[in-house]
């Protein structure tokens, strides 16, 4: 486990200066000043400003407070060994107002407040308060909370436990926020990126400052980002409050008025929470509204589950006018086989219809397999074909998109596309969006015509394996045996079945990375790729999908049930 770098009084990680967070949020404040200054406000100026004017030690409390997830603090508990004189640094950020001390103003947040103390430690701020009054030691906590809001003015509250110890709470907690924003361009990313790099837990891409773009080219795009980032984390905090009928109103309200326009920066975003929001109500069998919301976005799999909600309210003719709609520009193979299977349904009236991806899988032959592997049936068929004599091991996505990320790496990291905006990313911000394939489509094509042949591409990526072995990379594992199972596939397929497959992959790489064949098989005079399902499997469109381009462009794949057999032959490791 990470050590976490900034919980107070933790030792510090090995290997780190005892003030290594203080750099890093330096380095993230010029960073930003360095690409956002054009788009920051005066207070968020005047934030920086101000901070480079405290003192090292005062910026040192200052960055430990913000990087905590609690906004309030007892003074007396705040103690860190790399700080002198604290009681010097808490004075001088409260007179430069990066601190406050609780006051009316924090009415709303008492429940933070009073989260500080224990029990006992409120009990005998009760019996301050008013000795001939005693709650019951046997209360509860919350009980307990809840009778000092009822009893007494949050003033008076305040007033008591400021006696008791001073509590004070940490202030311009939105531009922190926000010059984190800009650093890493999500929510999701934090400062420990900063403390798993220089402990050499992830080995990042390495990319020259110069070369890195901007993210957000207005304040706009900032904006806009930022809100659906908070309103997501919102939603994920209401909806185990609040009932579903006042979450949808919730988030029509805010879409009538803020959602209509949209930076085009925020849209991805926007989409995934339409999505979100919608799945939820319909799990909660508001089906109406759940329609509404995935009326609202055309990205997979709203126009899927429009169909089916618009079937189950009794809407058939825009079902079926729909699944055409789909069945002409599928956004991949869910949508292309669902609208398929769906309109047959609905034009031929029955409950149920047999779906292609089961047509599939009845058609596929079958081998027997000892129900000892019934929990592992891919090593079950590894061991059946290796007792044929074939060579096997199980591959599934894995060596594909190794492959991928081997062939193209420094593709994917071009700085010049301007989708690498700081030295953590993992992979480019378009990595799952169609501009992905358009931005590179130039290079993508110029680099497998240059690999013209198993020789070259089996050099091309044995070399980019040997150069970046060990950083991070979302489609490239790093382990021993890893390049020997991609330099496999290249030498069954031919350079023309690698580019075609690879093309494929790059035009979708949120859905093409996924649903390849579970397990290879080969020796010396053939191979197969194979997709293995037990009994009680099903065969998904996307592995229908591989099926069936393999077999367009001459790749030998097919899928094998598995039938078990009560036999001692092999136990499952």
């Amino acid at each position: 486990m990470l050590p976490d770098p900034f919980v107070q009084n933790s030792e510090f990680p090995t290997d780190l200066p005892p003030k290594y967070y203080h750099d890093y949020f330096n380095y993230v404040l010029d960073f930003v000043k360095k690409r956002y200054a054009h788009i920051l406000t005066e207070t968020e100026a005047g934030f920086l400003e101000s901070y480079e004017a405290l003192s090292e030690d005062a910026q040192c409390l200052f960055i430990r407070f913000s990087n905590r997830s609690k906004s309030f603090f007892r003074v007396n508990n705040v103690s860190y060994s790399e700080i002198a004189d604290m009681p010097a640094i808490l004075n001088e950020l409260l007179e430069n107002g990066f601190i406050e001390t609780i006051c009316e103003a924090h009415e709303k947040r008492f429940a933070e407040i009073i989260d500080l103390f224990t029990k006992p430690e409120l009990l005998v701020l009760t019996k301050l308060l008013e000795p001939d009054v005693m709650p019951s030691k046997s209360i509860k906590k919350n009980d307990l909370v809840r009778w000092l809001l009822h009893t007494y003015e949050f003033h008076v509250l305040c007033d008591i436990i400021s006696q008791m110890e001073p509590v004070v709470k940490v202030t311009y907690e939105a531009e922190v926020m926000l010059m984190k924003f800009l650093f890493f361009g999500n929510r999701n990313a934090d400062m420990t990126e900063f403390v798993i790099r220089d402990l050499g837990h992830v080995r990042f891409q390495s990319f020259d400052d110069q070369h890195l773009s901007i993210q957000f080219e207005t304040r706009k795009d900032v904006d806009d980002t930022l809100m659906i980032s908070l309103l997501k984390e919102t939603f994920d905090e209401i909806k185990q409050e609040l009932p579903p009928e006042d979450i949808f109103d919730w988030f029509m309200n805010w879409q009538a008025g803020s959602a209509s326009d949209l930076s085009q920066k925020a849209i991805p975003s926007f989409n995934a929470f339409i999505l979100r929001v919608s799945a939820w109500l319909e799990r909660k069998k508001m089906l109406s509204q759940a329609l509404s919301i995935y009326q609202l976005t055309n990205d997979a799999p709203a126009r899927e589950r429009r169909v089916r909600l618009l079937y189950n309210l009794g809407e058939i003719d825009e079902a079926l006018a729909l699944c055409e709609e789909i069945a002409e520009n599928p956004q991949n193979a869910d949508e292309r086989y669902f609208s398929k299977d769906f309109y047959d349904r609905i034009k031929n009236k029955k409950s149920r219809i047999i779906k292609r991806t089961t047509q599939a899988l009845k058609a596929a032959e079958a081998i027997e397999v000892s129900v000892l592997f019934r929990y592992q049936v891919e090593y079950g068929a590894l061991e059946y074909y290796r007792a044929l004599g074939y060579n096997a091991f199980f591959s599934e996505n894995e060596p594909w998109r190794a492959l991928f990320g081997l062939l193209f790496w420094d593709i994917i990291y071009d700085t010049n596309v301007q989708t690498i905006h700081n030295p953590f990313q993992r992979i480019p911000t378009d990595f799952f969006l169609p501009d992905f394939y358009y931005k590179r489509s130039a290079q993508l094509k110029e680099r497998l015509q240059a690999a013209h042949s198993k020789e070259i591409i089996d050099e091309m990526v044995s070399q980019t394996f040997k150069d970046m072995y060990g950083i991070t990379n979302v489609l490239v594992p790093w382990y021993d045996g890893a390049l020997d199972k991609v330099l496999t596939l290249t030498s069954l397929l031919t350079p023309e079945q690698i580019r075609l497959i690879m093309l494929e992959m790059a035009l979708n790489l949120k859905e093409n990375t996924r649903g390849f064949p579970d397990i290879l098989v080969w020796n010396e005079t053939e191979y197969a790729f194979i997709e293995i399902k037990s009994p009680t499997d099903h065969l998904s469109s996307r592995q229908l999908h591989w099926q069936h381009f393999f077999a367009e462009h001459g790749v030998k794949s097919r899928v094998v049930r598995v039938n078990w057999i009560k036999d001692e032959l092999i136990s499952p490791m």
